[in-house]
């Protein structure tokens, strides 16, 4: 421990998670749609992940790169949820510093993870419209491989300088912790010094990663529009459009919430805590849940391996009965 302007600066052995400040008399009624939502997250991204690896048609770029996505929300949902429910059920906040640091990482590792493979996918949509005659030669299962591994380490790289600008600060005020898990900002806030850097290392992640993916992602489906739009009859037209719907639709549901809790939180003062809090639940619980939904209804083929796999449930059940 050290002194200063009559202050006691020290690094916290633990944090007591509050949940959603403002709330606490509604926790067990919170704790419900939280704790559906994150058991349809796991056996969707479970079931997606199974039927990928299980069926050898579907070991192609675009399912891999959806194995992907599944196996990032898999690890947000269970770096986050269990402990949030914890908190509404047991008011059990307690987290070490060592374990809030962890969460913290894990949480925007996988979130980066997510942003950078539904860039590639974006990739992969443009490249089987763009140039389908050279589809399988530019995306082989070696490249998608060295793919995935670059978003593992570009995230990695990321976001490991977020737990060296938290383990520089001095904290002083508070052990209390206004969320349901370890948040970067929500955790730098606690300290009792300047905490300008730690908020525009953010800001920059932000912009210059989450951003800059999103601003690919558009660029690719310009280029794909362009293409589209330049096919000769409409049914052919609409054949490919129909093989980005997903697509679209998980990307919105990722980048619109994530975008305004970031830049909400960070400066959006008038906004209620509350708000906020929710707001930053919302974009770790709702995209890992809804995701394996899309790609099951709008892709035929998992969509088909889906029924068949419950078939088999249905009939070995009945046999067993």
């Amino acid at each position: 421990m050290m002194a200063a302007n009559n202050q006691t600066f020290y690094v916290p052995v633990n944090f007591i998670l509050t949940g959603i400040p403002g709330t606490e008399e509604s926790h067990t009624w919170i704790s419900i749609p939280f704790c559906l939502v994150y058991l349809g997250s796991l056996l969707g991204n479970s079931l997606l992940l199974f039927i990928i690896v299980t069926e050898r048609n579907l070991h192609e770029p675009m399912y891999l790169l959806l194995s992907m996505l599944a196996a990032a929300d898999l690890l947000l949902s269970n770096t986050t949820v269990p402990k949030m429910l914890a908190v509404f059920w047991f008011r059990d906040g307690e987290i070490s510093f060592v374990a809030c640091l962890t969460q913290m990482f894990l949480i925007h590792c996988s979130f980066i993870s997510e942003s950078g493979i539904l860039m590639v996918m974006a990739f992969d949509r443009y490249i089987a419209i763009c140039n389908p005659l050279r589809y399988t030669t530019i995306l082989t299962k070696p490249v998608i491989g060295k793919i995935g591994l670059a978003v593992v380490t570009r995230s990695f790289c990321i976001i490991f300088p977020v737990v060296f600008l938290v383990m520089r600060l001095k904290f002083c005020r508070t052990i209390f912790l206004p969320h349901t898990y370890c948040e970067y900002i929500a955790l730098s806030r606690l300290a009792c010094e300047n905490i300008t850097v730690s908020l525009w290392y953010g800001v920059a992640v932000a912009i210059f990663a989450i951003g800059l993916d999103a601003v690919l992602i558009a660029v690719s489906y310009v280029l794909i529009l362009r293409t589209v739009f330049q096919l000769p009859s409409k049914d052919a037209r609409l054949k490919a459009l129909r093989t980005c719907n997903s697509h679209i639709c998980v990307i919105l549901m990722f980048y619109t919430p994530s975008f305004f809790s970031n830049f909400a939180y960070r400066f959006g003062h008038i906004i209620p805590g509350y708000i906020l809090n929710l707001l930053a639940n919302l974009y770790v619980l709702v995209p890992p849940m809804l995701n394996p939904i899309i790609y099951g209804v709008t892709t035929k083929e998992i969509l088909k391996h889906i029924e068949k796999v419950f078939y088999r449930g249905c009939s070995r059940g009945l046999l067993l009965s």
